[in-house]
């Protein structure tokens, strides 16, 4: 299945026919009449392009940025494949405006648009215009239907502080926190009731007095103040103001809770953009007082860090930032929520704690269906912890649908929203409602469908299994609509978004897709257009991954009856998934890695937010180790010790012959796991039950507990080398190859059959015995004994793989029966996650006297306009002090230094210039000199490695 998904689905097929049917409630549902303008971009523009057909919407149109389709070569908006009609095509500077200004100016041009051309509705997808209360506003006051939520939902539940405050009253649990930093602010400078109205006059703010009266707090009627200042857009506080409040506020928390962290967030923010967390109390010197003031002095840096990602520094913006606990082992959990204004309904949750940087990664569906059926066999098995985590996640997931629910009747949900939590075990705290459809969104459908029954004849209904369906629906004929029910259509599901990262999983911009492999039976996959044909010769065309939007490439799901159903189909998708280009880093393996390490530890594993980084650190002590070793070296080595013990020259030449046959055979999938570390972790995590460590030894031993050519079989195919005549050479076992290993595993049957043993260690045993067992005469035994010998010679060479995981300590990176994960205590070391980063992904060759750009993107040299550079001409710089900020895909990163120096030359002139990866950017004089390690020595230290590896086969 491909995005054709949702097209093939008879379901959509009966409920879109509308028109068609034969009950006129069902065909008084038609929106047919509905004129979108779609106005996001990526994989929910295609994805609303197919729905809207379906739903035989066809006069609809698009906005297409110049970021989008001029700037780079070949990164014509794929969309444009499908829709060809110029004249529902509409070109804009950018979607959003890069500030309050030009927002408004857009919103405009948006209205102009869709006045001028004949569209009568407003599709936002999972942009942030899709939360921008001003946009929906001005929508409505145009006369035009928004499919989302109304203004006023977006109002109470799309600003953070507006959101804890409601969540309180109708009595959702929220995270401990402060929601009126900017009350506090004001009230700093005009203190009592007649300040504010005095200030409130002074400025001729449009004040509710109505509300300002009935307000019960004085921060209340603060606020009521500030809301009449951001509609006539003037500030009553600066940013500095702000700032100072909140580190005061942060020793107020920090008191409360000196053991947690503290995490700025944004009122606007989402997506993870706009927030910080501040470091614990604990890592600086000093008794409490001390430590919460070096914490507080950070907070001012971050405020303007915060409000600059979101654009939030303008005059009249609401700069408001949340001061919140940060729950340290939270899992991030989300309900999908949808409402007309008089009912609503949960259809089941989400786990989104694979993330990196609040970006999401993989997020999986979190069903009550499923939950129960893990809990069913976790006690069939015996399995107590697992059974009790179960039960308590059941009756979390329940609780939070109840309060996804009352509050979606709160705050007025007449579309699709996203009630977001925390859970820390057996508590969950709400984090925030995202009044849009979110980037997951199929997680959830793909789950669940619904269920419209006319309440009058419940023999005539409708069933939807789109939300952006819904969505539409609701825009159209939301007052009229039934509450539906919610109808089970699998268990399971899971989603990886496929990325423009590095292996690192920083943003990697600039790169061209030149080859995709087609979508296979199973995936559903939405990626805007990009992996469709040339209609007219069939061929891929290629595409520039510009970055100058988000990193998203895809998003690619499964569906199973089970967890584990969905994560192997993932894992078969990503495993055949061929994806090439110039330039081109994604993060397909790191999916295709970690879908194999929950395989192979429990897939109903309960990872939190902090689990991605330890994990990554994991994996790049894998690289290291690998990198430390001289493969045909060590392949020498082993040949040599396989020779000991032959008596004859006769003995000696034919195992010679043996060896050097299978010496490609058998180091090839090495080579291929060493060069890529994410891959090789998926592999050890699978295989771990194949192989055994006697740590009591002298020195470490490894056994092999499966017969090693039956795991270089599975690891062929793991490594999608398995042989195929119309597959180039390169990337499969080679012909030769291919018939050695599979005389042998014919051989291993056969064998396995007459002796009645599978298990690799008797088998050995029996093997190892020089009389014939029975029915096999004395002569054949031998030459059993003698193929037996043939087709392990040089399997030794695959102890490498787990000698890694051994001198790494890679499992002890596990699952716990209570089903949270052991994250050993190194790696969480931040200097230590730091230098795996960068074996991962090694810097560019710089002179000694230059710092270059890690990455492409646009170069800042400071916080913000009207700031003073991080650095200039004369500045001495210490290791880990910013040195400039690089804009990458949407995301700012602030850049440290990798040492102490001092700046001589700064190579970049002016704020907002584009860089190239690799780019000198300061010529410096280092405080130290590196010296780098000699060919000699590097050689010496992978002897030293290959012996000890020996030692340990």
């Amino acid at each position: 299945m491909s995005n054709d998904y949702y097209l093939n689905n008879p379901l959509i097929h009966q409920q879109r026919r509308l028109a068609g049917h034969s009950s006129e409630w069902v065909q008084s549902f038609s929106c047919t009449h509905m004129k979108p303008l779609i106005i996001c971009r990526g994989p929910i523009r295609k994805e609303a392009m197919d729905v809207f057909e379906e739903m035989g919407i066809e006069h609809y149109g698009i906005l297409l940025s110049e970021k989008d389709s001029i700037v780079y070569q070949n990164a014509l908006a794929p969309e444009l494949r499908q829709l060809t009609d110029p004249d529902r095509v509409h070109r804009v500077p950018d979607y959003t405006g890069v500030d309050k200004e030009e927002r408004d100016v857009r919103i405009r041009q948006i209205i102009k648009i869709a006045k001028d051309n004949g569209y009568n509705a407003i599709f936002t997808g999972y942009g942030f215009m899709a939360e921008d209360e001003n946009m929906v506003s001005a929508m409505e006051q145009a006369g035009l239907n928004f499919i989302g939520p109304c203004s006023r939902t977006v109002h109470d539940a799309g600003l953070k502080d507006e959101a804890k405050r409601t969540a309180l009253k109708v009595g959702v649990s929220v995270t401990p926190g402060i929601d009126n930093a900017t009350a506090i602010t004001l009230l700093k400078k005009h203190s009592d009731e007649q300040a504010l109205l005095a200030l409130a006059e002074e400025q001729q703010l449009p004040l509710k007095r109505d509300a300002f009266d009935a307000a019960e707090t004085l921060a209340d009627k603060a606020d009521i103040v500030l809301a009449a200042s951001y509609d006539k857009g003037v500030d009553l506080y600066s940013i500095d103001e702000l700032a100072a409040t909140i580190a005061e506020q942060v020793v107020v928390m920090g008191r409360d809770y000196p053991q947690n962290r503290i995490r700025l967030k944004c009122i606007g923010g989402g997506g993870g953009k706009g927030q910080r967390i501040l470091p614990n109390p604990s890592s600086f010197d000093g008794d409490l007082d001390k430590q919460l003031a070096q914490v507080a002095e950070l907070a001012p840096s971050l405020v303007l860090e915060i409000l600059n990602e979101v654009k939030a520094t303008g005059q009249g913006d609401n700069k408001n930032v949340l001061i919140e606990l940060n729950i340290e082992t939270t899992r991030h959990q989300e309900i999908q929520v949808i409402g007309n204004g008089d009912w609503t309904l949960a259809m089941g949750g989400r786990d989104c704690s694979l993330q990196m940087h609040e970006q999401k990664l993989l997020e999986v569906s979190v069903t009550a269906e499923d939950l129960e059926a893990a809990l069913t066999e976790a006690v069939k098995a015996g399995r107590d912890n697992e059974a009790q985590i179960l039960k308590q996640d059941i009756e979390t997931l329940l609780e939070m649908e109840r309060q996804s629910e009352v509050f979606g009747q709160a705050v007025g949900l007449d579309s699709v929203s996203t009630f977001e939590c925390i859970v820390d075990r057996d508590k969950h705290f709400f984090m925030e409602m995202n009044t849009r459809i979110q980037v997951e969104h199929r997680v959830t459908e793909l789950c669940y469908a619904l269920k419209f029954i006319n309440p009058n004849n419940h023999s005539e209904f409708f069933v939807v299994n789109s939300l952006v369906e819904a969505m539409v629906l609701l825009a159209a004929h939301g007052s009229r609509l039934p509450k539906p029910e919610r109808l089970l259509r699998h268990n399971a599901s899971v989603e990886a978004r496929l990325n423009a990262t590095n292996h690192a999983l920083a943003p990697h911009a600039g790169g061209v897709i030149e080859h995709w492999s087609d979508a296979r039976e199973g995936e559903i996959r939405d990626d805007q257009g990009i992996s469709m044909h040339n209609p007219d010769t069939d061929v891929f065309m290629k595409y520039h991954l510009a970055g100058a939007y988000d990193s998203n490439i895809a998003l690619l799901l499964t569906v199973g009856n089970e967890r584990r159903d969905s994560y192997e189909r993932l894992a078969e998708i990503l495993r055949t998934t061929e994806l090439r280009g110039k330039d081109l880093a994604t993060n397909l393996e790191f999916h295709y890695g970690l879908v194999n390490w929950f395989l192979g530890n429990n897939i109903n594993a309960r990872p939190t937010t902090r689990f991605i980084v330890p994990y990554l650190t994991a994996v790049g002590l894998l690289k290291q180790q690998a990198n430390d070793f001289d493969l045909k070296h060590a392949y020498q080595q082993v040949c040599a010790k396989a020779l000991t013990g032959l008596r004859s020259n006769d003995e000696k030449a034919a195992m010679q012959q043996v060896l050097a046959r299978k010496e490609l055979l058998l180091t090839r999938p090495i080579e291929r796991l060493f060069a890529d570390p994410h891959i090789l972790a998926g592999w050890l995590s699978i295989n771990q039950d194949n192989f055994r460590f006697d740590a009591a030894a002298k020195s470490p031993q490894i056994t092999w507990l499966a017969n090693p050519v039956r795991v270089l079989k599975e690891t062929y195919h793991f490594l999608n080398m398995d042989f195929n005549p119309h597959s180039p050479a390169a990337t499969m076992i080679w012909d030769h190859d291919d018939e050695v290993l599979t005389q042998a595993i014919a051989f291993y049957d056969e064998l396995e059959r007459r002796l009645d043993c599978s298990d690799f260690t008797e088998l050995n045993a029996l093997l190892a015995a020089k009389t014939a067992p029975q029915g096999i005469d004395a002569e054949q035994w031998l030459a059993i004994q003698s193929a037996h010998i043939g087709y392990q010679a040089g399997c030794d060479i695959l102890s490498l793989l787990p000698y890694i995981a051994m001198v790494t300590d890679f499992y002890a990176l596990n699952v716990a029966d209570d089903l949270s994960i052991n994250i050993p205590e190194r790696l969480t070391d931040e200097a230590l996650q730091n230098k795996m980063a960068k074996v991962l992904v090694p810097p560019p060759v710089a002179k000694s006297d230059e710092i270059l750009a890690p990455t492409g993107g646009m170069f800042y040299a400071c916080e913000a306009p009207g700031l003073p550079p991080f650095v200039e001409v004369g500045s001495h710089f210490e290791a880990g002090q910013p040195l400039y900020i690089i804009e990458v895909m949407k995301m700012f990163n602030k850049v440290n230094a990798p040492f102490a120096g001092t700046i001589e030359k700064v190579l970049v002139k002016d704020d907002g210039t584009i860089i190239s990866k690799g780019q000198p950017l300061f010529k410096i004089t280092p405080d130290e000199i590196v010296i780098e390690e000699t060919a000699e020595e590097r050689q010496a230290r992978v002897e030293k490695q290959t012996s000890a590896y020996l030692a340990a086969i």
